[in-house]
């Protein structure tokens, strides 16, 4: 016999691989999305009661994979489902003590592409990604999106209705149908790690987010914006560690320790961007890049960063992308030229009340020489967030500024 606790690990580290196989491979045999998940958990559930007993079997993924495939074999059976249902579940096994290649890899990416599917609203995308790829709790899910547990569960509901009723397909798409969805299936990605980045958000979600985007880059090792996806990720997260100090308050990047960002993660992502092309995710990541092996703050390659962000502009004219590109030219030419750059940005309204656009201002007229105005400015950013580390990051800025 093994200690629960030992026991109980084991089926999370195995459950974290081998949950989204299971219910990927399920789906495609049966079609039944809640079938699919039911079985996957109760096989959970049941490893959880024998392992402590019987000890953590040599392929524990294999073991719950042929735990959820007979359970599912008994419900169908019960059901009276046809045959080849049956048939095909017989056949659904996991052996061998890597992961298999073929249906059983390709059944995670036809997943990712079906609950990332255009077809269903962004946060619906999102909620089904983390609920059905990803595994996560429906409470969990349901305290990200500041709803009940019970509404989340009706959304799951309906999402999964409305797949089956607008026929998505559960494939991969092909040529280029890839190159259209491919974008969506990365943005829904972009979503979840923001989800879990921002100041009050989910860490969990982030990391999941890393995990996905990786798993998509291993397959679909040829598509450059997936490897500059994970690029972006894994230079953002790198900072993790640096971005409060003691007492939670967030950190700007001149204030942080930098010998506490992972290195690794550092190493990874520059390498990754070899292989990422010049599209959006690329870019961003090359400017996170910039930043994450500048030695000091003062040692910022701006220059380079507002190149990246004039490239970004021209592929995404946004107003957030152009803030961002006004900050850049601020730091790299000079604030006057940071603030005509941000005045373009607003002249739409789009940011008109947007706490990073007044927090940029701000930030920029201080360096103009422009004290009271800048500590105004900050309070009214503050006044706007819903952050309460933000909120107070601001007021510490507004303070060191006013006499």
């Amino acid at each position: 016999m093994i200690r629960v606790s030992d026991a109980a690990g084991a089926v999370a580290d195995a459950g974290a691989e081998a949950y989204p196989r299971i219910v990927a491979a399920l789906i495609r045999v049966t079609g039944d999305w809640t079938l699919a998940e039911d079985c996957a958990q109760e096989a959970l559930a049941a490893a959880l009661e024998r392992w402590p007993r019987t000890g953590v079997p040599d392929n524990p993924g294999g073991w719950l994979m042929t735990a959820a495939r007979n359970r599912a074999v008994d419900v169908l059976r019960r059901a009276s489902v046809e045959r080849r249902k049956l048939r095909d579940l017989a056949l659904l096994t996991d052996p061998a003590p890597a992961p298999p290649e073929g249906d059983v890899v390709d059944d995670r990416l036809r997943l990712i592409f079906t609950c990332c599917h255009p077809a269903l609203a962004l946060e619906a995308r999102v909620a089904l990604t983390l609920r059905t790829v990803a595994g996560v709790p429906t409470a969990d899910i349901a305290r990200a999106f500041l709803v009940t547990e019970s509404t989340m569960t009706r959304r799951l509901t309906r999402a999964k209705a409305r797949i089956a009723a607008a026929g998505v397909p559960y494939r991969v798409p092909t040529g280029p149908a890839l190159v259209e969805r491919l974008p969506g299936v990365l943005g829904v990605l972009y979503l979840l790690f923001t989800r879990g980045y921002d100041a009050d958000g989910e860490p969990a979600f982030a990391a999941e987010a890393i995990r996905l985007a990786r798993l998509l880059h291993t397959l679909l090792p040829d598509q450059p914006e997936a490897a500059g996806l994970l690029a972006l990720f894994l230079l953002h997260h790198s900072r993790r560690a640096a971005r409060r100090d003691p007492s939670g308050d967030l950190l700007t990047l001149d204030q942080q320790d930098r010998a506490r960002w992972d290195r690794a993660a550092i190493a990874e992502g520059v390498a990754l961007l070899a292989r990422a092309g010049d599209g959006p995710y690329a870019l961003q990541a090359r400017i996170a890049a910039e930043h994450a092996t500048a030695p000091t703050a003062a040692a910022t390659d701006w220059p380079a960063i507002a190149g990246c962000y004039d490239a970004l502009a021209r592929l995404q004219p946004t107003p957030v992308v152009g803030l961002n590109r006004a900050v850049a030219h601020g730091y790299a030419y000079g604030p006057a030229a940071g603030l005509a750059l941000l005045a373009e940005a607003r002249a739409g309204g789009a940011l008109d009340g947007y706490p990073p656009a007044v927090a940029a201002e701000a930030e920029l007229t201080a360096r103009l020489g422009d004290p009271v105005r800048a500590a105004a400015l900050f309070r009214a950013a503050a006044g706007a967030v819903r952050s309460d580390p933000e909120r107070r990051a601001l007021l510490r800025r507004a303070a060191g500024l006013s006499p």
